[in-house]
């Protein structure tokens, strides 16, 4: 089947077709770095990276754009606060999203533009707009004219009249409209601003994306990724703006990711309800975080907790424990033999389900489920006492489990000797958590007891149970 994709734009699955045969472009809505990241930008980037592998996969040369904004009034009170300059609050948060970014397996964007190194790109877009009647100059700023775009809303499927019961315009503001946007924001004596037409100042949140996309993508591209936090009022403006330049379509396919939860609300450095990468990161393998990010539909929220977390590693040690088997890690060039009737049929269903999972929209939580069907053939080739040949086929399902594995940037660093858990482990694990739960508090021993007999111990934290070897 074709690859899928939902469009937030128009509401439905529709066939993935390039702009151009053979290319394609994406855009993923970076952070405003006032701060360092936390684990909901990286969820972003995870799933903006699993549609670019698949994409890849597909043949297609992808551009990939991934941009920061790196001046505007959160990071400037941040720098005035610390009493530094505000490039810097930007440059250390930048920095720590590449080191995380790079930690979680996210391959290195084709670009990474900053709102202040494409200044030129913006004021030649807001002279377009004034140019073409859908902006005016007032006081210093510069504004979008949301009346003069009939079809303002169409992202969000909001009404103009509804958005502007309850809107006002702020203090210091010139624009005619509340809904209004700013293009251009004059700048004050003490803060940081560029030459313009319209006198010194910075660059709206809004314009930045439109300019610096259609810069390394073209005036209409393929897909423009980012939380579903943004769609309105970012994504919204940045539609309304790009198409009034160009009169062009702007982007075929609003792919907008999951928000992620604690308690029910979203991770917010705004609302200082986050987990930092960094800590995170510290705290459990990468790969056990990609796992986690990866196991829910990049569309769907997802509740973030440490337990969860936990499991998510355990879960994960059940693969990476098949593929050691199987000796995956090992001669990685070399020629696969080919599969007996005892395994290729299975094999070709999974591979079936995995791709048509990937092709429905991207589902890796559908596909991940197919890696561990994968995982129960490589343990039944190497049941019992296997012959040569069958630790040949062990190996060649291990490899297709690597292979597989990697289009959701999974497996990409061999876990450390002894460190994976085998399926029998897992299963007493999991019966004594179903045991503790039911407070069959005999029974919980009684598998405590199974563990230790075989070298494991279990503990128990308020973020859910560990494994640690004897």
């Amino acid at each position: 089947m074709p690859l899928k994709l939902y469009d937030t734009l128009s509401r439905d699955k529709r066939e993935f077709v390039p702009v151009t045969a053979g290319m394609a472009g994406i855009y993923v809505c970076g952070m405003t770095v006032q701060d360092r990241p936390h684990v909901g930008h990286m969820r972003s980037s995870i799933a903006g990276d699993c549609i670019r592998r698949y994409l890849e996969h597909l043949g297609y040369q992808v551009t990939y754009v991934y941009n920061f904004t790196d001046v505007d009034d959160k990071i400037i009170a941040r720098a005035n606060q610390e009493n530094i300059d505000y490039s810097s609050v930007a440059e250390r948060n930048i920095d720590a999203y590449m080191l995380a970014a790079g930690m979680l397996n996210v391959k290195p964007a084709s670009f990474y533009p900053r709102a202040t190194r494409h200044i030129p790109e913006i004021l030649k877009m807001i002279e377009t707009l004034i140019a073409k009647g859908f902006a005016y100059a007032a006081g210093g700023d510069v504004y979008f004219d949301v009346g003069r775009k009939s079809d303002y809303g169409k992202l969000s499927k909001q009404k103009v009249d509804e958005m502007r019961s309850g809107a006002r315009i702020e203090l210091g503001e010139a624009k005619k409209s509340p809904l209004d946007i700013a293009l251009w924001k004059g700048s004050k004596p003490d803060e940081p601003g560029w030459e313009s037409p319209w006198g010194p100042g910075r660059p709206g949140w809004h314009i930045e994306c439109s300019a610096m996309s259609m810069k390394y993508l073209g005036e209409s591209f393929d897909i423009h990724g980012g939380g579903q936090d943004l769609v309105f009022p970012h994504h919204e403006n940045e539609i309304a703006q790009s198409e009034a330049a160009t009169g062009k379509t702007f982007v075929n396919f609003w792919t907008q990711n999951g928000l992620v939860n604690l308690g029910s609300r979203k991770m917010s450095k705004s609302e200082q309800l986050f987990f930092l990468a960094e800590d995170i990161l510290k705290e459990f393998r990468p790969e056990a975080v990609r796992f986690y990010l990866v196991s829910t539909h990049y569309r769907s929220n997802i509740e973030f907790s440490r337990e969860r977390l936990a499991e998510a590693d355990v879960a994960l040690q059940r693969l990476e424990f098949a593929l050691d088997q199987a000796g995956a890690w090992n001669d990685s060039n070399a020629p696969m033999p080919p599969l007996s009737p005892r395994f290729s049929a299975e094999v070709a269903e999974v591979e079936k389900n995995f791709f048509d999972a990937m092709d429905d929209d991207i589902n890796t939580a559908r596909a991940l489920g197919e890696l561990f069907n994968l995982s129960r053939l490589v343990n039944r080739a190497l049941e019992g006492m296997p012959t040569a040949e069958e630790r040949s086929e062990a190996w060649h399902l291990g490899r297709k489990l690597l292979e597989l594995g990697g289009n959701l940037g999974l497996f990409w660093k061999r876990p450390a000797a002894g460190d994976a858990w085998p399926d029998e482990i897992v299963k007493l694990a999991e019966e004594r958590v179903a045991a503790r739960k039911a407070k069959d508090f005999k029974r919980s021993d009684e598998l405590r007891d199974a563990l230790k007999d075989k070298g494991v111990v279990m503990e128990d934290t308020p973020d859910g149970y560990r494994l640690k070897k004897l």
